[in-house]
């Protein structure tokens, strides 16, 4: 389906703040701003933009440790993104999930995990949620390749099966968990294929890609929706940074890192969308200009911002029924 040119701007729009939100958050935890670890979504732009394009916030997604992309494909807030990873007041979590755990409910974003393998439980449950209310909406699960060998994975395709749930589980292999290849961690050729043998539809896409992507979505969009069950996608979508930040990548070549770079799906966006005449330059510049500059407010609120006061730190740790 041919995307309007104001939907060819939200997705280039979104993409190119992952970008710049993520090599900002890598600028800012080497100058000591931010605690704890980071994840970035470099590289992967595409796949989490194109997941996301055509769900609203009554659609539900599940996470990663690496979930800041997951997160503004989403529409979650930069500036309270931004406030939340330096873990400082008016954060979407209020300074207390950081990184790794950015939670915004009236988006559908059901929270990052630093628990490998977390989020497709806790899709399936999302999932059954929109079965049982027959809202005709869907829960994503985003996991990576690592993630996609634990029990908690199986168990949720599984279940997602045999009680149709409308999930899409979405495994986005960058290569490597941590810092093993995924070509010798996971024991099957196809991360696909293992998935099919659980009893639903799935393909392999390649995540840098953002129209292969959103077609592969539309197929599960159809399924989901049509209360037909659960999806797998393969979004294949190499990592340009290693693990965490900082990380030396001691086990990747030269040769490898560079051809990772060459796969920029952001810059293959534009020149496919600049060839048709879909939408001009200037277009992308007046986008570039906006994007930096949301960045840039952002990151000046972050370290102007408070941190929570001792009087909060008991405050929203648990939920009371």
């Amino acid at each position: 389906m041919q995307l309007s040119r104001d939907e060819l701007k939200r997705a280039y729009r979104r993409m190119f703040t992952i970008r710049c939100f993520e090599e900002r958050v890598e600028k800012e935890f080497a100058a000591g701003n931010i605690p704890g670890f980071a994840h970035v979504y470099l590289g992967q732009e595409a796949s989490g933009v194109g997941i996301c394009h055509d769900l609203t916030d009554e659609d539900y997604i599940g996470s990663t440790h690496r979930g800041h992309g997951h997160c503004i494909s989403k529409g979650c807030d930069v500036k309270g993104m931004m406030l939340e990873i330096f873990g400082k007041s008016g954060g979407l979590c209020e300074g207390k999930g950081g990184s790794m755990h950015i939670a915004d409910l009236s988006k559908g974003m059901l929270g990052a995990n630093a628990i490998v393998g977390g989020a497709p439980p806790i899709a399936v449950g999302a999932a059954l949620t929109q079965k049982l209310n027959k809202t005709g909406k869907v829960a994503v699960a985003f996991t990576g390749d690592g993630g996609s060998n634990q029990g908690t994975c199986f168990e949720a395709m599984n279940m997602a099966v045999v009680l149709g749930a409308p999930c899409v589980f979405v495994i986005e292999n960058n290569g490597y968990g941590e810092f093993t290849g995924s070509s010798y961690a996971v024991g099957a050729p196809s991360i696909a294929e293992r998935a099919r043998a659980f009893g639903m539809p799935a393909e392999t896409v390649d995540g840098t890609d953002f129209f292969a992507v959103r077609d592969a979505m539309a197929n599960a969009l159809e399924r989901g929706r049509a209360g037909e069950g659960p999806y797998a996608i393969e979004s294949q979508c190499p990592r340009y940074l290693g693990h965490f930040v900082g990380d030396p990548q001691a086990y990747r070549t030269k040769e490898e890192l560079e051809e990772t770079r060459n796969r920029d799906g952001i810059r293959n966006f534009k020149e496919r969308v600049l060839e048709v005449g879909l939408l001009e330059q200037s277009d992308f510049d007046e986008l570039d200009k906006e994007v930096l500059q949301e960045v840039e407010d952002a990151v000046k609120a972050a370290l102007a911002a408070p941190f929570p006061s001792l009087d909060a730190l008991e405050t929203n740790v648990y939920l009371n029924y």
